[in-house]
């Protein structure tokens, strides 16, 4: 069961200002590296823990061994250069899998 701690994984310019709000930040400087610190997180029993999109890529492996789990949710979220799209592909995913269809298409 997760202890309800919430974490946050990016470059440094991206994360810091979740610290004033009380989320353990993790500056990293390469996938590697944010891979092994998700991993140790979801060991951990983190409940949440939010991947900067240009980190979630190289996080993969470890967001698979973990998707069947009710713990960690792990959320992508943009950087500080902006949005990737990468947070509303996995939204729409999701949804598509759940209802069956895309509902959340603009066509």
């Amino acid at each position: 069961m997760a202890n309800g701690k919430c974490a946050v994984i990016g470059d440094r310019d991206s994360v810091l200002l979740f610290k004033a709000v009380g989320i353990e930040v993790y500056d990293v400087t390469d996938g590697e590296q944010a891979n092994k610190t998700l991993h140790r997180l979801a060991r951990l029993d983190y409940a949440v823990v939010y991947v900067t999109e240009t980190y979630y890529p190289a996080c993969d492996e470890t967001i698979r061994e973990f998707q069947g789990e009710a713990y960690p949710a792990i959320i992508p979220i943009p950087d500080a250069s902006g949005t990737q799209g990468i947070g509303m592909r996995a939204i729409r995913e999701n949804v598509e899998k759940a209802v069956g269809l895309d509902i959340l298409s603009n066509s």
